[in-house]
């Protein structure tokens, strides 16, 4: 194996690992009261488990069926049906993230709420690194445990507050 062929693998890896812990803060920027209301239904994640698997099912088989028709539209639209509980999943294992990272507390945390999710999406990015475990167990559980904490949290009532104050913007000013 040469170098270029280890750059290759190792690059490879460390952009889909970024890619997780960006659609994770993409999840807390956009949604985050769906994040937050799935942080807490991670106190169960067994529950989270069956759920995700059972709902995630009907969608991936149904995709994977029509994905096999010699229709391009029909392929286009097995392919989403496959897509869209994975993306799910990602909104929904976002509340993973924040779970692990509100555990590791900083004084930042009150003025950047978003660095938790940074901290905890982080470390469970690294936990893929374990090989087979990690490659296949742990991030296959992520996204299906994330469906069903994504589902349960959309249609948990919003008891949550209304969205933090915006910053007042500063002038910035060029010296001349």
């Amino acid at each position: 194996m040469i170098m270029a062929d280890i750059l290759k693998i190792f690059l490879i890896i460390v952009g889909v690992l970024t890619v997780y812990v960006t659609y994770w803060l993409v999840a807390q920027a956009l949604f985050p009261g769906v994040v937050e209301r799935a942080r807490h239904q991670y106190a169960k994640p067994v529950k989270l488990t069956l759920i995700g698997l059972a709902a995630a099912l009907l969608p991936v088989i149904v995709g994977a069926v029509i994905s096999n028709m010699p229709n391009p539209v029909m392929k286009l639209m097995g392919v989403t049906l496959m897509v869209v509980p994975a993306l799910l999943g990602l909104v929904g294992s976002a509340g993973l993230a924040l779970r692990i990272g509100a555990g590791l507390q900083s004084p930042a945390d009150e003025q950047q709420p978003w660095r938790r999710v940074l901290r905890g999406g982080i470390l469970l990015a690294l936990t893929f690194l374990l090989p087979f475990v990690g490659w296949i167990v742990l991030s296959f559980w992520t996204l299906v445990s994330g469906f069903g904490a994504f589902l349960l949290s959309v249609k948990e009532p919003k008891t949550f507050a209304a969205a933090p104050p915006t910053l007042p913007m500063t002038q910035v000013q060029g010296t001349a």
